[in-house]
């Protein structure tokens, strides 16, 4: 499988733009950045050129939510942001050809009922899935342990499989992320099955700590052949956190995965 370095995780040591270098250098097979938007999308592009790399995936732009609050996605009252944000990730998409963006569910905001959030969440979904199809660009979206990030609005795999059943556009896929799930004490081979051809990404760190493969007690191997064995052969991207030694002295298991 192909292995995506998280540069908004890993590499953090260097900045963002020689992040990429970097990433090539260490012997990853592409690259994905949560909120590049601190670059201009031709810098970002002509950097992915010259180390050769994918840009695997980018997140939508969520408001508030990387500071504690509800983002974008799922406040009724917050649509005109949200459209204006899918606008910027579509322009932005455009130039630097990511695989895929993630659109975050965000927290359950103040005053507003699940059902409500989850109404706009869909919607929100199903219409930046109709809009990245044209750019050739898949949509995904994640659950998100509650246990790391208290209120957040899809946390296990029966909400994100009902909540994709919901949008029911076959642009709209899963990201799994083996963390999130381990973090929630469940079967994560289990939880491969039950996705199974709905997941469009996969996502990776060590629990408990999130750090990288070997420092937790995940067994990955058997995850791997669960994700082979459902028909996954797409990107495995590290999204974890290094020690103080740093990214280059965390990536011993990274060939291993690369043979795999």
């Amino acid at each position: 499988m192909k292995i995506a370095a998280n540069l908004s995780m890993l590499f953090t040591e260097l900045p963002l733009a020689e992040r990429i270098m970097a990433a090539r250098i260490a012997g990853f097979d592409g690259v994905e950045i949560q909120f590049p938007y601190e670059l201009p999308a031709l810098q970002l592009k002509e950097l992915l050129e010259r180390a050769g790399l994918p840009l695997v995936l980018i997140n939508l732009p969520a408001g508030d939510f990387m500071q504690g609050g509800a983002g974008l996605a799922a406040v009724p009252s917050r649509q005109a942001e949200f459209d204006t944000a899918l606008q910027e990730c579509l322009t932005y998409a455009a130039m630097t050809r990511p695989l895929c963006v993630n659109v975050l569910p965000g927290r359950l905001a103040e005053g507003v009922s699940r059902e409500q959030a989850l109404e706009s969440l869909v919607a929100n979904l199903r219409k930046s899935a109709e809009a990245f199809a044209l750019l050739g660009v898949r949509v995904v979206c994640e659950a998100i342990n509650p246990l790391d990030m208290p209120g957040f609005l899809i946390n296990t795999p029966a909400h994100l499989q009902t909540l994709l059943e919901r949008v029911d556009h076959p642009n709209c896929q899963a990201q799994l992320d083996l963390y999130h799930m381990a973090r929630q004490g469940l079967d994560v081979a289990t939880v491969i099955r039950l996705l199974g051809s709905r997941i469009g990404h996969v996502q990776f760190a060590d629990c408990p700590g999130r750090g990288a493969p070997g420092t937790g007690s995940v067994a990955f191997e058997p995850l791997l052949e669960a994700l082979q064995a459902v028909g996954y052969s797409d990107w495995l991207a590290a999204e974890y956190r290094p020690d103080s030694a740093g990214t280059s002295n965390s990536l011993g298991w990274l060939e291993a995965w690369r043979r795999s």
